[in-house]
């Protein structure tokens, strides 16, 4: 799982640097929105495709159980990485369809790479406050 971890972890890495530096490149989309997130969700799946053996997710402690074990928080881990790469995707496009400059949107980016939903929570905002300058008489 250690070996696992740590290649999942650094696989994202060149798909959160094409939404940041890459965004209008014709693959970033596709490789950084579906492909890649849809590859850790089939990983992820196959981790819990044997079962959990202990612990489950109807209680806290059960939870806690659960996530004693390396298979459950790696692919917990996964979890938290496809989710965001996707939501980053779509940070990016709903962006660029906006015209919201990339230097506003590549801290939210960069939050959502890093901590998932405080970076969406700044995105949503961000989105927000342009959509409102833009609207007449805002």
């Amino acid at each position: 799982m250690d070996t696992l971890y740590l290649i999942v972890n650094a696989s994202v890495i060149p798909f959160w640097l094409m939404l940041i530096l890459m965004p209008r490149w014709k693959w970033t989309h596709i490789l950084s929105s579906i492909a890649w997130p849809l590859a850790l969700g089939m990983v992820y799946a196959w981790l819990f495709s044997g079962g959990t053996g202990v612990g489950g997710f109807s209680s806290l402690p059960e939870l806690m159980t659960l996530f004693t074990q390396p298979f459950a928080v790696t692919a917990g881990w996964i979890h938290y990485l496809a989710f965001d790469l996707f939501i980053g995707g779509w940070e990016t496009r709903d962006a660029m369809k906006l015209g919201i400059p990339r230097w506003l949107l590549i801290p939210c980016q960069l939050l959502t790479w890093f901590i998932g939903p405080v970076g969406l929570v700044a995105y949503l905002v961000l989105r927000g406050v342009m959509k409102n300058q833009w609207e007449p008489g805002a």
